[in-house]
């Protein structure tokens, strides 16, 4: 008997995930904050988080999908369901629910014609249609072959809660952590707020938490969201950090190409912060601008203490 296919969303655009799926050899369902899938809680669940724990099978093969009509990696289904704690954050999603997955990656995105996996596709569904089918089975069980058989990737170690927050950064993260639970709630809250509300209320709270005085800090210094100086006067030269805001849910990950714009334009490099006022991620020039710096004000771990610490006033 054939195994299931199935396809797998790899995040939305401006929040992908996929490459977590492939340099970490798993796929991932959220939400999983409310702990490993068990048919007996009340809820039972959504309904998503079931069929993946229960109904994926090992040899299931598993379409990494990009939009509504492509692919961007085919994956083998590598044992049981697991729930692996050290996904609760991943690029602000709660994707604790995990199957491991021995992923081909496509040297391209393969499309297929038309939306295949429909208009808003779920992000996880088996799938049925004959042509997809087709292309999944005649793609698996032709050469080559290694990476059928290849070990599967380490996964990334736990991060320890930071439980033991400094004093001077706790009235900031209890005040942060109420705003984002009434940012959840469109009832209570009514429509998110704008990039400058959080700017006002959020990020520039941290900075000056962090030592920084608010002559060194400008919001939308020659159209940079805010600019921390490490001496005045203001200009390019003595700029220290840009960042670079955006509302939350817009991901903060698609920020970095436009500071680097702003950057280019003041004839700089510097290291760039981009935020939504929840995650805060540093990117380093020095290092072809690898991200090498993160905190979630909603669920601290210890290495974001090495993040505020990088980036309090010299």
């Amino acid at each position: 008997m054939n195994p299931s296919v199935w396809q797998v969303s790899g995040g939305p655009i401006q929040r992908a995930y996929e490459d977590v799926f492939l340099r970490h050899g798993v796929a991932l369902i959220g939400p999983g904050d409310a702990g490993p899938f068990n048919p007996n809680r009340p809820d039972r669940s959504e309904d998503v988080v079931r069929r993946f724990a229960t109904e994926m099978r090992a040899g299931d093969i598993l379409l990494l999908r990009s939009g509504i009509s492509s692919i961007r990696a085919i994956g083998i289904v590598d044992g049981n369901y697991q729930y692996l704690p050290q996904f609760d954050d991943v690029n602000g999603w709660d994707l604790q629910h995990a199957r491991r997955v021995r992923w081909y990656t496509l040297p391209s995105a393969y499309s297929f014609e038309g939306s295949v996996f429909g208009g808003s596709p779920p992000r996880l569904s088996r799938i049925n249609q004959p042509g997809i089918l087709d292309y999944a089975f005649r793609f698996v069980y032709s050469p080559p072959d290694a990476w059928k058989s290849a070990a599967l990737p380490a996964l990334p170690p736990e991060l320890p809660d930071l439980d033991d927050i400094p004093t001077w950064l706790q009235p900031l993260v209890a005040q942060i952590r109420d705003l984002f639970d009434l940012y959840q709630d469109p009832v209570t809250f009514g429509d998110l707020p704008a990039e400058d509300e959080l700017i006002v209320h959020d990020v520039v709270p941290l900075f000056r938490a962090l030592g920084w005085p608010v002559e060194r800090i400008a919001v939308k210094w020659r159209y940079v969201d805010i600019t921390l100086f490490r001496a005045l006067p203001r200009t390019p030269d003595n700029c220290a950090f840009i960042i670079e805001a955006k509302r939350i849910g817009a991901g903060v990950e698609g920020a970095l190409e436009q500071a680097q714009g702003y950057l280019n334009s003041l004839g700089i490099s510097r290291d760039i912060i981009v935020t939504d006022g929840i995650r805060y991620r540093l990117y380093s020039a020095s290092h072809n601008f690898e991200p090498v710096g993160y905190a979630n004000m909603a669920r601290l771990k210890q290495p974001a203490l090495q993040l505020f610490e990088y980036i309090r006033r010299p």
